[in-house]
């Protein structure tokens, strides 16, 4: 799975808006919307942020799979 369609999953799982996934990142709107669209991708420091959001709601989430599967 792509990390966009990744990122989306997340969010859909937790039952969050674009927005409200951007607040609890410390992220704005307009970058969650590019990484779900894969126009960007995210930094280091927001997959730290993605990480542990994911940690503390129980949601699967892996970055070395993420970062490995992308460079491919």
């Amino acid at each position: 799975m792509s990390l966009s369609k990744e990122i989306k999953r997340i969010r859909h799982k937790a039952f969050l808006t674009q927005e409200d996934f951007a607040k609890e990142l410390g992220v704005s709107f307009a970058t969650v919307n590019r990484w779900e669209t894969g126009k960007s991708m995210p930094n280091l420091k927001a997959m730290k942020s993605i990480d542990e959001y994911c940690k503390k709601n129980n949601i699967d989430f892996d970055i070395s799979e993420e970062v490995l599967e992308d460079k491919q």
